[in-house]
């Protein structure tokens, strides 16, 4: 799976250590299009908050009930600005409906 993938949900598990259900996107894109990262990024998003909010999360997943569920953005590449602003809008908006949104370096 990959962040281009804007129709498949790249990993869905749950957190040990919280109990969360995190559904992870694999960024493995580099930064040089920032722009073009940013918008696969958004409809990757889009993708995954449709997913939980359609309830077809549910569906898929029924450990999930009663677990909070994250979207943790695992990328390949350090995150520059511009993907951090990005994120710094969607974390908010994602918060009203429930679902966390985090992301980390994937350590080599």
């Amino acid at each position: 799976m990959s962040a281009l993938d804007e129709d498949a949900i790249d990993s869905i598990g749950v957190e040990t250590a919280s109990g969360k259900v995190l559904l992870t996107i694999a960024d493995h894109l580099d930064w040089a299009d920032e722009n073009g990262h940013v918008l696969a990024l958004q409809k990757k998003l889009d993708a995954y908050l449709a997913f939980v909010a359609s309830g077809e999360l549910n569906e898929v997943y029924p450990d999930r009930l009663g677990r909070k569920p994250v979207i943790d953005i695992v990328g390949q590449f350090p995150m520059p600005m511009a993907g951090r602003s990005f994120l710094a809008k969607v974390r908010p908006i994602a918060a009203s409906v429930g679902i966390e949104v985090r992301n980390h370096v994937l350590e080599q």
